[in-house]
C-alpha cells in the first residue's frame, strides 16, 4: 500500500482550539503509534518529535553570527530560557527524550493524585526551578485524558507566577473530551499532542490508547 492509500486512524474534531497543534499525520508517525501501542514496545522517539515541534513555538529575536568562512550570518536565537515540568509518573518517562533535544534543560516534577474523599485531583508535592516564572515550561504528561491533572498543574505552575501564555503542554495521545475541556480552562496555553484517539470509554481510559504510559516504561 503506498502512503498516498494509507489510511490515516486518528479521530479528527470538525474543529480544533486555536491553541492546539497537533504533529504532521504522516504515514511514518502512524507507524512510530502502531509501535509504542503495541504493549511490549517502549519508545522516545515520538517524545523527541513534540519536544522539536514544541521548541518552534518559542519566541525568537534576531542573532549575528560568523561563519567559519569568515562571512556574516543573520539568524534567531531563542528569547528566554525554558524548563521542563512532568506530571508524576507517567510524565516522567518523556524527560529522557527532552534531554535527548534539550541536554542542560532543568526539570520540575508535580504529583498529583485522585483525591478519595472528593474524587478531585489533588497536589501532593511540586518540586520547581527557582527561577520557574521567568522560564517558558513544556509540561509533560503522555495522556490527556479527562484534562484534571494537567489542568491541576497548571492552576500549580501559575501559582507559582508562570503566566499562563509562557506554559506548552506536550502529550503523546489525547482525546476530545480533554482536549475541549483543558483549552476551555486556558485558552492561552499551548497544546501540542501527537495523536488524538476516539474517546473514552466507561472507565475514563483513552480508547484505543496505549494503556498506563509509565507503568509500561519502568517494567517492560
Amino acid at each position: 500500500m503506498s502512503t498516498a492509500e494509507h489510511p490515516n486512524t486518528q479521530t479528527a474534531p470538525a474543529t480544533l482550539p486555536p491553541n492546539v497543534i497537533t504533529l504532521p499525520q504522516t504515514a511514518q508517525l502512524e507507524a512510530l503509534y502502531t509501535i509504542i501501542r503495541d504493549k511490549n514496545t517502549p519508545s522516545d522517539r515520538i517524545i523527541r518529535l513534540l519536544v522539536e515541534e514544541g521548541l518552534n513555538h518559542l519566541p525568537v529575536i534576531p542573532k549575528s553570527v560568523e561563519t567559519p568562512t569568515g562571512a556574516t550570518y543573520e539568524g534567531v536565537a531563542f528569547e528566554g530560557r525554558i524548563c521542563g515540568v512532568s506530571i508524576l509518573r507517567a510524565g516522567e518517562a518523556m524527560e529522557a527524550g527532552l534531554r535527548d533535544v534539550c541536554r542542560s534543560v532543568r526539570l520540575g516534577k508535580i504529583l498529583i493524585q485522585r483525591d478519595e474523599e472528593t474524587g478531585l485531583p489533588k497536589l501532593y508535592y511540586a518540586k520547581l526551578p527557582e527561577d520557574v516564572a521567568s522560564r517558558y515550561v513544556l509540561l509533560l504528561d503522555p495522556m490527556l485524558a479527562t484534562g484534571g491533572s494537567a489542568i491541576k498543574a497548571v492552576e500549580v505552575l501559575k501559582e507559582h507566577k508562570v503566566p499562563e501564555e509562557r506554559i506548552i503542554f506536550l502529550n503523546l495521545i489525547s482525546c476530545p473530551e480533554g482536549i475541549r475541556k483543558f483549552c476551555e480552562t486556558f485558552p492561552k496555553c499551548r497544546l501540542i499532542t501527537g495523536w488524538i484517539d476516539k474517546g473514552l470509554n466507561e472507565k475514563r481510559y483513552i480508547i484505543p490508547g496505549l494503556g498506563d504510559f509509565g507503568e509500561r516504561r519502568y517494567t517492560i
